[in-house]
């Protein structure tokens, strides 16, 4: 069974999705930084936090489709 690593090295799309993701992170780990964000900062903020969502949950997908093409 592979792990994230290992997906990331022989999956272009999963290696894509968490390098957005990482970058999703780093970003709202930016903003989380700030006292006081604007108002275009909340939207951003919002925003990342919903894609990043969508990121992780298709990078799921990927790894549990993966999982079911390997037989036990």
């Amino acid at each position: 069974m592979e792990n994230g690593n290992e997906l990331a090295v022989s999956d272009p799309e999963f290696r894509r999705l968490r390098e957005e993701h990482r970058h999703h992170e780093e970003r709202l780990h930016e903003l989380a930084e700030k006292t006081r964000l604007s108002e275009d900062e909340e939207l951003e903020e919002k925003r990342l936090k919903k894609e990043k969502l969508l990121l992780k949950d298709r990078m799921e997908a990927i790894s549990r489709h993966r999982r079911e093409e390997v037989p036990s």
